[in-house]
């Protein structure tokens, strides 16, 4: 009997060791949207490793760099801001304020003027609720993160499945960039078939231009994309470390690759972030509904 219960005890004591082991291996995941330093770590190691591997992903690194470091970046917490895209020729006005986890690339967006009306992206669906449908007049779902990602660059271009091509120094209004082009992986995203060419500084690899097509499914659904468009900087501030941009002006690229007809104005403001913003503020709300 004594042998038994010994046995018994011993059993309890490597359950407790090994139980303890795997918490201190694989800590569970954090309640707020900020990760431990650790993984931090482990992540933006990662994405060097893999931005150096190229001439393209070296200047991007660097880029990174330039504008505060990807360890701040996910440093920070939840990133909110207000974006105000602002089409000059009538069209849709699309302008929420939205808070992103930078982490996991979700989203929540609330309507300006009331923050009631409100979508996102929980990191598997699109959702709304909404009960003015003059609000959000636009394709919710592909807005949900596309602010983020022209907001984000160059700190969105870290993870795999993404191609850098160093492409020749451009001079663009008498000042040379560096330039680089990316592409997606097949199966990355909603549309990988979008590509970005990017214009850096050739002393302060500070981003300046981004020209970009989108292929986006939903609105091609034979294939193809739209023409190419080119958007400047207007402007940036440097809030907690990361320098962002505070607006853009969106032109249609020219046969020799300059800005043609002006087509739109973004505004960027209320620009913060937030460490304490928990994971479940990205969840889908009760009562919302699902946009496939």
């Amino acid at each position: 009997m004594k042998l038994k219960i010994s046995f018994l005890l011993l059993c309890l004591s490597l359950t407790l060791v090994n139980c303890k082991q795997q918490a201190t291996e694989t800590p569970s995941q954090p309640e707020t949207v900020l990760k431990p330093e650790s993984w931090i770590d482990e992540r933006v190691e990662k994405a060097s490793e893999r931005l150096q591997k190229t001439e393209g992903g070296q200047i991007i690194w660097k880029a990174m760099q330039a504008h505060g470091g990807l360890k701040q970046w996910y440093s920070n917490g939840a990133l909110s801001f207000r974006f105000d895209y602002k089409p000059l020729d009538g069209k849709t006005r699309r302008n929420s304020y939205q808070t992103i986890d930078v982490w996991s690339s979700k989203a929540r967006h609330q309507g300006v003027s009331d923050t009631s009306q409100q979508y996102g992206w929980d990191g598997e669906k699109a959702w709304k609720k909404v009960n003015d449908s003059t609000v959000f007049p636009y394709d919710m779902r592909f807005w949900s993160l596309t602010p983020y990602y022209f907001l984000g660059q160059p700190f969105v271009f870290d993870g795999e499945g993404i191609n850098f091509e160093k492409l020749p120094n451009t001079v663009y209004k008498n000042k040379t960039y560096h330039t680089v082009k990316i592409t997606y992986n097949e199966g990355v995203g909603e549309a990988p078939d979008d590509y970005y060419i990017l214009y850096f500084g050739k002393d302060d690899y500070k981003l300046a231009v981004i020209r970009y097509i989108v292929s986006y499914p939903a609105y091609f659904k034979n294939g193809g994309h739209n023409p190419e468009k080119l958007m400047e900087i207007q402007g940036t501030t440097t809030v907690d470390g990361i320098e962002l941009a505070t607006g853009y002006k969106t032109f249609w690229l020219t046969e020799d690759e300059k800005a043609g007809e002006h087509i739109t104005d973004i505004s960027v403001s209320d620009i913060s972030f937030d460490k304490t913003v928990k994971n479940t503020y990205f969840d889908i709300p009760e009562g919302a509904e699902i946009i496939e």
